[in-house]
């Protein structure tokens, strides 16, 4: 497959993950079931569903990463816009916890998107270099595929799912502090739900009896941050490959809620944006070897482009809401989320306090991309097979296209 990118000064195709360069993409579909043909393929599904897998020729131990620049990928801090303002959001927070007083959700993922334009030179493959120096983390990648509108820097602590052969792992986040000090007894409580409904999820394609829960709340340490982190472990039934597994498990738990059916219903009435890649799954998949590692799509920075080759730069933030939550503390952990990343961003480096970088500039509702903008995955627009399931087929269209079962209530 040769590929000339639509948008000038994007870069070539490219995909890097764990230590290994992947060039000369010969393949894209929209069909999970081509993650158990042939081949390594790299693998990015919006929020709403929207899938890329892109197939390369040529996949080897990545002979010379991109070295840190320190550059100027984006504007300061202070320049960024949100999709929601600090009135709107906090109040927000208020609206999930009426709607859980009332019974119909235990917690729910409140998110917002910050935008700020950038040039045409803006690459995404540069972006994650200096993500990689200045916070490391365990997920990190990139991949560029400029000609389908996929220009994605992960810089992700968490695990969506790893599968080897038979055997698939989750790792859902929920719970962050400045320091372990700062984690409450409500956070606790938050990974412990969200576990339960990973374990529902993963109990829908895996062999009766298998799935467990092998680490439950340990925290870890990131940059600027600390986490709690769970383990659920299953091993797929015979009849299961990756479109089942995607179909039973996504969107993500941890950045969804729970019953998570009645949480996306909640949340499309409150946020004003398509996430995109944001809370979706960004990662790679051995379909020879029947491994693979798609990271959630959080801490998560992607492009989205006019044809000019201008554009904006996205970023998403968010916090799990539960009755405990205090508006204003959630909010404040949406900043500290993104205060470190959009440092680097802007080429500074970054301090060790959440409150080292300027608040960002709130638009309340952000505006859609102009007529000229290349589509990103927005808007709910699920093409092709895609994620049968995915909120912007289930929720936004009214649609549930995965199969019920009694024991779905965590669902």
């Amino acid at each position: 497959m040769h590929e000339e990118s639509a948008f000038p000064g994007a870069g070539a195709p490219l995909a890097r993950f764990g230590g290994l360069l992947a060039t000369e993409p010969v393949d894209v579909t929209d069909d999970p079931a081509a993650l158990d043909s042939t081949g390594w393929w790299a693998v990015a599904v919006d929020y709403e569903g929207r899938l890329r897998c892109v197939r390369f020729g040529r996949v080897r131990p990545d002979p010379a990463p991109p070295r840190p620049a320190g550059r100027r990928h984006a504007p300061d801090p202070g320049r960024w816009t949100s999709s929601l303002s600090r009135e709107i959001y906090t109040d927000g927070v208020r609206r999930i916890r009426e709607h859980i007083a009332a019974g119909e959700v235990y917690q729910a993922n409140l998110c917002r998107v910050l935008s700020a334009p950038v040039g045409r030179d803006t690459d995404p493959d540069a972006l994650a270099a200096d993500l990689a120096a200045g916070n490391p983390a365990p997920h990190a990648g990139v991949i560029r595929l400029p000609s389908h509108g996929v220009e994605i820097a992960c810089a992700s602590p968490e695990l969506f799912l790893r599968r080897r052969g038979a055997v698939v792992e989750s790792g859902p986040i929920k719970g962050t502090g400045r320091t372990e000090a700062d984690l409450l007894e409500k956070d606790h409580a938050e990974n412990v739900m969200i576990v339960d409904l990973v374990r529902n999820d993963l109990g829908r394609v895996c062999a009766p009896g298998t799935v467990t829960v092998p680490r439950l709340c340990e925290v870890e340490a990131h940059p600027g941050l600390v986490h709690l982190v769970s383990t659920v472990r299953g091993e797929l039934r015979d009849d299961a490959g990756w479109p089942e597994l995607l179909a039973a498990t996504f969107p993500p738990g941890s950045v969804t809620g729970a019953p998570k059916t009645s949480a996306l219903r909640i949340l499309g009435d409150l946020e004003t944006v398509p996430r995109g890649p944001y809370c979706g799954a960004v990662g790679w998949v051995d379909a020879d070897r029947r491994h693979g590692e798609l990271a959630v799509g959080i801490r998560t920075f992607w492009i989205e482009r006019a044809r000019s080759g201008a554009g904006e730069l996205r970023f998403g933030t968010g916090a799990g809401i539960t009755w405990g939550s205090d508006p204003e503390r959630e909010w404040r952990e949406t900043e500290l989320k993104a205060a470190r990343l959009l440092a680097i961003a802007a080429g500074r480096r970054p301090g060790p306090a959440f409150g080292d970088v300027a608040p960002l500039r709130s638009s309340g509702r952000a505006e859609p991309p102009g007529p000229d903008t290349a589509p990103a995955g927005g808007g709910g627009g699920v093409t092709g097979v895609g994620i049968p399931g995915g909120p912007g087929e289930r929720e936004w269209r009214g649609a549930d296209f995965r199969p019920r079962r009694e024991n779905e209530a965590m669902r």
